[in-house]
């Protein structure tokens, strides 16, 4: 891979990084539905392509971050040449949503004994795409792609309830954060009736446990720079994600 190439993926790591740590230092998580926020509610659904296929990995965290940020009802995008093609066009003065395209090739090379090996580099390569809440003219069936609110009743979810109790973890209920306070070694949430459904709730909750795990007494993952160093957030909250 050439200096160049290099200099490129560093480039757009560093882009996506910064956007997801910008969203955290504001107190928003972008995988997740805000339990207070009237901006998103209802709109945790699968970022979709022009085509009705879903976006995936990386693309689907920064996609629900811009339609939570920016307001966008719909959970579809498209490039500027595939409204183009649908017949639409990009209002005057629309900005578009960073995603990634993550792939491989192949490259023969000569390796020290002078034998020709195949080599796989990977690649990344970033682009731009529209909400259609940005596109004028598209064909009338785009229209009506909003995303449907998801309303469960709100009850427990006996089996999740279950497994954080067996879990041992210190679950403290009340105000309008969720989190997880390492000197203390508990976890905060807001009441099961503030969220939307109780999925809602089982999902923030089951990611603040993942950073319960982190205690020296479990599976002992330093936390120590969470607060000083963007990169190490970003990496712990990634790997609460997953």
């Amino acid at each position: 891979m050439s200096r160049k190439e290099k200099a490129a993926r560093v480039d757009i790591y560093a882009r996506i990084t910064d956007r997801i740590v910008a969203e955290l230092e504001k107190g928003v998580r972008p995988w997740m539905q805000p339990w207070h926020s009237a901006n998103a509610l209802g709109r945790v659904t699968r970022p979709l392509r022009h085509n009705g296929l879903p976006y995936s990995g990386m693309n689907v965290l920064l996609l629900w971050s811009e339609a939570i940020a920016r307001g966008f009802a719909s959970p579809m995008w498209m490039t500027f040449k595939q409204a183009l093609e649908l017949g639409g066009a990009v209002r005057k003065g629309e900005t578009g949503s960073m995603v990634v395209f993550a792939s491989r090739f192949t490259r023969t090379e000569t390796d020290a004994a002078g034998e020709e090996v195949d080599r796989e580099i990977p690649f990344l390569k970033a682009y731009s795409v529209f909400n259609i809440a940005q596109i004028d003219g598209l064909p009338d069936h785009y229209c009506g792609q909003t995303a449907e609110p998801v309303r469960d009743p709100i009850a427990r979810i006996e089996h999740a309830d279950r497994f954080f109790a067996n879990t041992g973890a210190v679950i403290r209920h009340g105000g309008d954060r969720a989190y997880f306070h390492p000197a203390g070694d508990f976890i905060q949430m807001p009441l099961l009736e503030t969220f939307r459904d109780a999925a809602s709730y089982v999902a923030t909750l089951s990611h603040e446990a993942t950073h319960w795990t982190s205690a020296p007494h479990r599976v002992n993952r330093d936390l120590s720079r969470y607060g000083k160093d963007r990169s190490e957030r970003a990496r712990e909250e990634l790997i609460a994600l997953s």
